[in-house]
């Protein structure tokens, strides 16, 4: 008798992070409310086995809730969970429209809750699914933030004092910070930046840093899709003497042609993807060899089962993969994006979040760092499980994000 989904249900919980230097630029601990993760349960007709996955979209979390236990959960009850790609390919094209980020995440919590089971059903970790492990650990990278140059340099000083070898900089996060904006009377509600400024500003942070530790970090930046396309242009051939590992987010999706005017023009390796949820939009860039690595966010695009086959094709075309891996990734996702890198052989870097208590208290057995790589716990399936009474105590609040509504001086809408 095969073993069948008996029941499909969605697992929400927003537990607060303590970053240090990350996100919050300072050089203490400082607790806030964390991002809304929503995981995937899937129990089985074997009493005890069950599955979970990652759907977590933050900014639209109880779409995804919705979405799955309304038109997802009686589309697969009783279907036998061996047969995950049959299953992925029906959620996918069940609503008839496609390729959304809400009915994504939707699939990759069932997708990857599949992943879990087949993975402990065979009691091995889901990367000797995959075809076993190319390298020991995954080589990450943390994210530096601060007020000024100075407050950046200390913060990348204490990742590498913990052995990170890889660190993205940015003074003031996305756009910069604190600058002296010409505005309009009456200014609309936003978050304000000057593109210009946040040029400069970036330009002078990397000349710092270099001056000050040479070349013993390397270097990362995320222009986060907020600049036009020739201002992408001109930040990356600013950027290039400053031998940059990569550079995240050049353009937002809608721009992807100007990548053709950046490769014309610079030689800085670029990473984008973060934002993609159809395969029409990275094609063209790794068709034409205009990007060295895929970021894609997994949950984002569908689960494990479309990420292991865009890693095999990037493969054949020469880039190397460097996954989403934000503090709005659930550790069942990030756990997900491990196991795909210790069996990828064109792995490059992983992206890597502080993993506070409080997350680690939700979910047992989140993989650890050592001397700047990730590490799994070798258990089977994906390794992580989730306290679900920890969970209870940290409910998510449903409420817009007010950083996406980025404006430029004079109040224009773009792109965040």
């Amino acid at each position: 008798m095969p073993v069948t989904i008996r029941d499909v249900r969605v697992i929400m919980t927003a537990p607060p992070q303590d970053q240090k230097g990350e996100a919050s630029g300072k050089a203490g601990k400082e607790i806030y409310a964390g991002p809304n993760l929503v995981v995937v349960r899937i129990d089985t007709s074997d009493a005890g086995l069950y599955g979970l996955g990652c759907a977590t979209y933050t900014q639209r979390a109880a779409a995804v809730k919705t979405a799955v236990e309304t038109y997802l959960k009686p589309l697969i009850l009783g279907r036998n969970v061996d047969e995950i790609e049959d299953i992925w390919h029906i959620c996918m094209v069940n609503p008839y429209w496609r390729n959304g980020p809400v009915l994504n995440n939707a699939v990759s919590g069932v997708d990857q809750a599949l992943w879990d089971i087949k993975g402990k059903r065979a009691g091995m970790p889901v990367y000797q699914l995959l075809g076993g492990k190319c390298r020991e650990g995954v080589l990450a990278y943390r994210h530096a933030d601060g007020r000024d140059p100075i407050e950046v340099e200390d913060n990348v000083r204490r990742f590498m004092e913990q052995g990170f070898t890889h660190v993205r900089i940015q003074q003031g996060l996305y756009g910069g910070r604190d600058q002296r904006l010409h505005q309009t009377i009456n200014p609309r509600e936003g978050a304000y930046y000057d593109p210009k400024q946040y040029m400069k500003t970036t330009v002078g942070l990397f000349e710092h840093i270099r001056s000050q530790l040479g070349d013993q970090v390397e270097l990362l930046h995320d222009i986060h899709e907020r600049l036009a396309p020739q201002y992408a242009v001109q930040l990356a051939k600013a950027l290039e003497p400053y031998d940059l590992f990569f550079l995240e987010d050049a353009l937002p999706p809608e721009q992807v042609a100007y990548f053709r005017q950046i490769r014309a023009q610079s030689a800085i390796p670029l990473a984008m993807g973060e934002l993609f949820v159809n395969p029409t939009e990275w094609m063209p860039l790794i068709s034409e060899r205009l990007i060295d690595y895929i970021r894609c966010h997994i949950s984002q695009i569908g689960g494990l089962t479309p990420a292991r086959k865009l890693a095999a094709v990037c493969e054949a075309f020469g880039l190397r993969t460097a996954w989403h891996g934000p503090p709005d990734v659930s550790p069942i996702g990030h756990a997900a994006n491990i196991h795909l890198d210790l069996a990828t052989r064109n792995f490059g870097i992983q992206e890597w979040p502080h993993i506070s208590e409080q997350l680690r208290e939700v979910f047992p057995g989140t993989p650890e760092t050592r001397d700047g790589y990730i590490y799994l716990n070798e258990a089977p399936g994906w390794g992580v499980e989730i306290d679900e009474k920890a969970a209870a105590k940290y409910p998510c609040v449903h409420e817009p994000p007010r950083w996406t509504a980025a404006r430029l001086p004079d109040g224009t809408s773009v792109t965040p």
